[in-house]
């Protein structure tokens, strides 16, 4: 697998270092010289090339056309833009990836202009963080078509609907599924005649209009 990689600050970096440890191809573009040279000497088995990756003779000259991917990930979303657009329209890459540094641009990666995937930095970190705090709320940890799906997760509070009650048992809303359960650490498959314990962590996909509806059988019971 041959990757691209724009962009040679520490994200850009460290994904080269993890592609190339894992078997991949990796050329990693950068336009500051200076960097350039630093990158060379640490990232044992990258090509490095210095140039700008908006540039498409500099793409033609990475052989963007043999690449299987191309990962977009300067700290300026306008550039990664124009990346991702020259990747996908102009040299048909496969798998496009691009980093958002800015939340409020997120609404401009989208497969038109060219990117598979956006990558907000700050709507991830804020979604671990979340989840580490253990609030008790629904937590989304992955948005599927559009948002029109989620991955969620919820711990079972002791006085739910769901605790001490069998998977088989319980009325699941019509467009939602339980993934897995995590219990003391371990993962759990999930059966008909699972029953849910309080603080078990639920795993689950459903449709955006079902999560309130499945956060009601999984939570706290609502104060009227």
């Amino acid at each position: 697998m041959f990757v691209i990689i724009v962009g040679g600050g520490k994200v850009g970096a460290h994904l080269a270092r993890l592609l190339s440890r894992g078997g991949k191809r990796v050329l990693l573009v950068e336009e500051r010289r200076d960097l350039c040279a630093e990158l060379t000497r640490e990232l044992d088995g990258v090509r490095v090339l210095q140039g700008s990756g908006c540039d498409p003779r500099l793409l033609e000259q990475a052989a963007v056309r043999e690449a299987d991917a191309v990962a977009a990930v300067t700290g300026t979303d306008e550039v990664n833009l124009v990346v991702a657009g020259l990747a996908r329209a102009e040299f048909g890459v496969r798998r496009v990836i691009a980093r958002v540094n800015d939340p409020k641009h997120l609404w401009l990666f989208t497969p038109k202009l060219g990117v598979d995937v956006a990558l907000n930095q700050a709507d991830i970190l804020a979604h671990l963080i979340a989840e580490e705090m253990s609030l008790g709320e629904m937590i989304t940890l992955l948005k599927l078509r559009k948002g029109e799906y989620s991955l969620v997760e919820e711990k079972v509070h002791p006085h739910s609907v769901a605790a001490g009650r069998s998977l088989a048992d319980l009325a699941l809303p019509a467009e939602s599924v339980v993934a897995a359960v995590i219990r003391g650490g371990r993962l759990i498959v999930p059966r008909g005649n699972l029953v849910f314990e309080p603080g078990d962590e639920v795993l689950a996909l459903a449709h955006a209009r079902e999560i309130p509806k499945l956060s009601a059988l999984l939570g706290a019971p609502q104060v009227a």
